[in-house]
């Protein structure tokens, strides 16, 4: 199946973010550690706050974390219904692949088979 242009716009914008390393570290911190201030997540990290903004924004436009403000903070947490999303979206692809080394699997073997 093959999904329709905004979907297949939606995903690659999913994936692209998650294909950053610092993106994808601080996925997981808010995934772990639940939401948090910029200042939580750049403690530690070698990052510079501006520097985790515009990752956050990234995430944030792929629909991945949302950031709420409380005083003087943003405080940013996980949105796990474009993970999961994502997750089905490589399930199908995962079933794709299967589906299509099955068939390979089976055009190899036949003439071996009539051959007996």
């Amino acid at each position: 199946m093959v999904p329709d242009s905004s979907s297949a716009v939606a995903e690659a914008r999913v994936f692209s973010a998650l294909g950053d390393e610092t993106r994808l570290a601080l996925l997981a911190s808010l995934g772990t550690r639940g939401p948090l201030s910029i200042t939580s997540l750049t403690e530690g990290s070698g990052v510079t706050r501006q520097a985790v903004t515009k990752h956050l924004e990234v995430l944030a436009a792929a629909g991945l974390v949302s950031g709420v403000s409380r005083g003087r903070e943003r405080i940013w947490q996980v949105e796990p219904g474009r993970l999961a999303d994502a997750r089905r979206s490589l399930e199908q692809i995962s079933r794709q692949w299967d589906d299509a080394l099955e068939r390979l699997r089976r055009h190899v073997e036949a003439p071996e088979e009539s051959s007996r």
